[in-house]
């Protein structure tokens, strides 16, 4: 028995020391680089206040449709009995498979001065400034808000609602008197996600933002002046402190506001309801939504074969030679090779992290499921730099292993929390039937554990590997010069205006992650059969 529990101790104050060493003095090492000096040049300079008030605004607009929009479309699919919910919930998130410049380009290529819809509706105005950045954040955003929302609303009991149509309550009354108060955790956690992805993403600003000028576009000019003249990151450290501050406050408002009553198991689910209105208004809705998502993407399967967009719309297969043959193939393999190791990596130290928090107890357990859920507040910008300024001396500094680390840690949080409730549901009791049987516990996690969670294991490995694929924040600070991961061919193509070689890389991510997504799926019914 204390050998078991030397052992545990053992294997959490190692994971304890990799996430001291890989996330927390990263961050802190990073922030000690503020210098007085330093912080007043960029807080004075002439650009930053504006930058400042367009990120809260901007973020504050699309943060407030994007949840608006996701949980509409997330109560037509869960509270509606309308068919093809598969195919709806399939194509909401379908723009989580690309990277956000992207959504950016097919607003170009639809609203743009001669965008598709332009010339066909008479559009007049332009996608540049504000409201693009808003419609190409909200665009990026939606899916993680989706799932988020629906994800709740799924595990909701419909006693209460019975009892309330039994007393004769009106459903707009159960609406407000229900429904609001238990999902106010869940709509306040996603409030502050969704705001933190969009005010740290660069891609839709840099692309749509015309000159609107916010934090994470001028973090990104800050690096690549940085790069390009060797000069000091003060001014990439100080912005980046200012985008962390969105993690730190919904740090503490998750403290400040635990999760009441909220089980995942659920006695009497909600059964959908409604007549022919709420049908036809929902079917209507998710239509629409699913047009939103897929009119991008059928632009980028036009662009990519046109001579010239959009002055000259003949067919030709120049843009995608012309890519390929600079590297884009090349580029792929490796981007493979960071979603592979991230995968792998990412996916082996989320099971032990959750094992050791929610089956094997310790001293470490808390600190460790503290810090594992943390990293889902840290923007990848963020990551990305203080990774640069911690391991800029290391062998692994400017290599694969390097991006695949960040990866991993950049996108911990969910697949991690996807094990800790999974384990959370398997027999409590099964390590002390091993250890009564005198069956060590690397044969119980080995020969019943794993194979209860096989499952759970290959979504955590789908989820690093996708958003390792489509990937543009921490990657653009840390990727070997050559070959990049084939995301950041996008911000090239961009400041080349090469739209239509953009729209073809776009569609090559776009493939390999439904590719993996598809394979994903036949694996697990396969397995069920």
């Amino acid at each position: 028995m204390k050998r078991r529990t030397w052992a545990r101790t053992v294997t959490q104050v190692c994971v304890a020391l990799f996430f001291l060493l890989c996330v927390i003095l990263p961050i802190l090492r990073m922030l000690s680089r503020i210098t007085p000096e330093g912080f007043n040049k960029m807080v004075s300079s002439p650009q930053f206040p504006p930058a400042v008030l367009n990120t809260v605004t901007t973020g504050l607009t699309a943060t407030a449709l994007t949840l608006a929009l996701a949980f509409t479309a997330a109560w037509c699919l869960e509270r509606v009995p309308i068919r093809g919910k598969a195919v709806f919930s399939t194509l909401f998130v379908l723009p989580m498979l690309i990277p956000s410049i992207s959504h950016a380009f097919g607003l170009v290529a639809l609203f743009g001065a001669n965008g598709y819809l332009t010339n066909l509706l008479g559009l007049h105005g332009s996608i540049y400034g504000f409201w693009g950045i808003v419609a190409g954040s909200v665009m990026y955003s939606f899916p993680v808000a989706f799932l988020m929302v629906a994800g709740i609303l799924q595990y909701e009991d419909g006693t209460q609602y019975q009892a309330a149509t039994v007393l004769g309550i009106p459903k707009f009354r159960q609406f407000t008197g229900i429904t609001l108060p238990y999902m106010k955790k869940t709509l306040l956690s996603s409030f502050f996600a969704i705001f933190t992805m969009i005010v740290t993403d660069y891609g839709v600003p840099l692309t749509v933002g015309g000159k609107v000028q916010t934090l994470s576009k001028m973090m990104y000019t800050e690096a690549a002046k940085s790069v390009s003249t060797n000069a000091d990151r003060n001014g990439e450290v100080v912005i980046g402190a200012f985008l962390l501050l969105p993690a730190i406050v919904a740090f503490v408002v998750d403290l400040l506001n635990p999760e009441r009553g909220q089980g995942a198991y659920v006695s009497n689910p909600v059964v959908p309801s409604g007549g022919r209105f709420a049908k036809v208004a929902a079917y209507a809705y998710s239509v629409c939504v699913g047009l939103a998502v897929l009119l991008p993407v059928g632009s980028f399967g036009v662009i990519m074969f046109e001579r010239k967009y959009p002055v000259d719309p003949s067919f030709t297969l120049e843009h995608i030679r012309t890519a390929l043959n600079r590297g884009a193939g090349r580029h792929l393999m490796y981007s493979l090779l960071y979603a592979l190791l991230a995968g792998v990596f990412g996916t082996l130290l989320a099971f032990v992290c959750a094992y050791l928090t929610a089956r094997a107890k310790g001293t470490f357990s808390k600190g460790i499921h503290l810090i594992s859920v943390t990293t889902m507040s840290i923007p990848g910008l963020v990551l990305g730099l203080s990774y640069v300024i911690f391991f800029h001396s290391s062998p692994i500094y400017k290599t694969v292993w390097i991006v695949a680390l960040a990866n991993s840690m950049h996108f911990f949080a969910s697949p991690y929390l996807m094990m800790y409730q999974t384990l959370g549901k398997v027999n409590p009791d099964l390590e002390d039937v091993g250890l009564t049987l005198g069956v060590g516990r690397l044969h119980v996690i080995k020969d019943v554990i794993l194979p209860k969670v096989r499952f759970t294991m290959l979504e955590m490995f789908i989820y690093f590997f996708v958003n390792s694929m489509m990937t543009i924040s921490a990657v653009s600070f840390l990727a070997p010069p050559s070959p990049k991961p084939v995301a950041l061919m996008l911000s090239q193509f961009s400041d080349q205006l090469l739209t239509e070689q953009a729209a073809f890389v776009s569609l090559l991510i776009l493939g390999v992650n439904l590719l993996i997504k598809v394979a994903g799926n036949l694996l697990r019914r396969k397995s069920r059969a």
